[in-house]
């Protein structure tokens, strides 16, 4: 009688093991998908200086940046080249997601500021967040500009110009070449 106790016992506490163990699984799961989205959403196993979530200050040499960075991403970023009108990969796009610094991928717009401006370059109205960018008078060219700078790497964007749309009135004109975008998920 005794046995059939013990036995009944264990196939009562079975099923009550197997839940559980499921139930802490299934936890487990949720939390690996957690720091699954919190890592980078863009990999560049050559720049180690790359992060989508990083916003630490990068103090990098040119020699070190010129290692590391595509040439037309280098000409650009480093030595404040500027892509052709009408020929980026976001000028006319109007998908939604975030852009980011294609240098050191700091977080820099979202695709809601973004507008059509017909000045042949990706232009946005607002920046994602006030230490995304940071700003430097050019006087190059015989003109005065603003220039927009990634707030983390201080790598050339493009430029700050006083003709953009409301609520803001600016145009931040950009280098696509600059940028890498990530699609928002659906």
């Amino acid at each position: 009688m005794k046995t059939i106790t013990h036995f009944l016992s264990l196939l009562f506490l079975l099923p009550l093991f197997i839940f559980t163990a499921c139930g802490q699984t299934s936890a487990k799961q949720k939390d690996i998908k957690k720091s699954i989205t919190m890592e980078n959403t863009i990999k560049k196993p050559g720049n180690p200086y790359y992060s989508n979530t990083d916003t630490t200050q990068l103090k990098v040499t040119d020699a070190e940046w010129k290692k590391v960075l595509p040439e037309d991403v280098y000409e650009v970023s480093r030595n404040a080249d500027t892509e052709r009108p009408f020929t980026g990969k976001y000028w006319n796009t109007d998908d939604k997601g975030t852009y980011y610094c294609a240098a050191c991928g700091n977080k820099l717009f979202r695709s809601g500021a973004k507008f059509s401006s017909t000045c042949g370059w990706p232009s946005f109205f607002e920046q994602e967040n006030r230490n995304s960018v940071v700003f430097k008078n050019d006087n190059s060219l015989g003109m005065q500009r603003t220039e927009v700078l990634c707030g983390r790497c201080h790598g050339h964007l493009g430029h700050l110009f006083d003709d953009g749309p409301e609520p803001t009135g600016k145009r931040y004109c950009m280098n696509s070449i600059a940028l890498d975008f990530v699609p928002d998920s659906k």
